[in-house]
């Protein structure tokens, strides 16, 4: 149950951000906001997880 209202909190912090708006969808949107709903009520005590996604390219 603990867990449970951890995320829950973390989703509302997301929220509360505007991760969920949807204009852009990318690896860094996608884990900072998994990182924040992880994070949960850590968000409000000053945290405020980023996540910066460099993926590989494909040879051409």
């Amino acid at each position: 149950m603990i867990v449970l209202l951890w995320l829950v909190i973390g989703v509302i912090a997301a929220a509360q951000r505007g991760y969920f708006d949807g204009s852009e969808s990318n690896c860094a949107k996608a884990g900072t906001t998994a990182i924040t709903v992880v994070a949960g009520p850590l968000n409000y005590v000053g945290a405020n997880p980023k996540i910066d996604c460099d993926l590989p390219e494909p040879s051409q």
